[in-house]
């Protein structure tokens, strides 16, 4: 699994040019890219990144990658995250890592966003990973009834939700921007773009995972090479 992610991270580097603003996704094929990138700026390689999590933004300092805060950007011309689940049609399912609100706003912002991702994330169809959805802790009762309706009405196979929890216990995680999440098992998203329209009209999400026309290249990471798709 490490040397499929390695491989992914290290294709990504072919895209990497002097003088760019990098958005620098969250979770662990986006730590690896971020860590080779921290080799470019060594050997002389000017660049800034824009970290998507606070998680990010610490390996990105240990990595001696420069960084800017989102506020004073005025153009981000690539973002290279990962994904917890990718469609043919580039559809993503992202937020595993927590770091979903934050992560759709910097590759939203950017002239082009590149997922890496290991060949064991590549789907035909979107569902068996849980979709996360942030969520404002008020009225989140209310706010989960509205998902579930959401969800059915979109087609998914399922519509369960759990509410994620801190990994060593001590209540719900709390996201970078101070919110919950909820995991919803869907097992099968048969149209994402409905889905996510759905979703973003209920007040309390204040973002879901599912990244639709956002991701323009693939990168699939193979055990010995690595697969290059760029949408039509």
């Amino acid at each position: 699994m490490q040397i499929t992610k390695e491989n992914a991270a290290l294709a990504a580097l072919e895209y990497i040019e002097d003088g760019m603003t990098l958005g620098l996704g969250s979770g662990s094929t986006a730590e690896i890219f971020i860590k080779h990138l921290g080799l470019l700026v060594a050997d002389g390689m000017e660049i800034i990144g824009v970290p998507t999590s606070k998680r990010t933004e610490a390996v990105a300092i240990e990595n001696g990658v420069p960084l800017i805060e989102p506020d004073k950007v005025s153009s981000i011309q690539l973002t290279i995250d990962g994904a917890d689940e990718v469609d043919p049609g580039f559809s993503l399912i992202k937020g595993g890592g927590a770091c979903l609100l934050r992560e759709k706003i910097i590759a939203h912002a950017s002239d082009k966003m590149i997922v890496i991702a290991d060949d064991s994330k590549i789907v035909d169809t979107l569902g068996e990973y849980p979709l996360p959805i942030e969520v404002d802790p008020f009225a989140i009762a209310l706010t989960a009834e509205k998902i579930y309706n959401a969800l059915v009405n979109s087609g998914c196979e399922s519509a369960v939700t759990v509410l994620r929890q801190k990994i060593n216990g001590g209540g719900p995680l709390i996201t970078d921007g101070g919110h919950f999440l909820l995991d919803c098992s869907c097992k099968k998203i048969p149209d994402p773009a409905e889905t996510a329209f759905l979703l973003s009209k209920i007040p309390g999400v204040m973002e879901h995972g599912l990244f639709v026309d956002l991701a323009s290249i693939i990168i699939v990471g193979f055990e010995n090479h690595a697969k290059v798709m760029e949408k039509n």
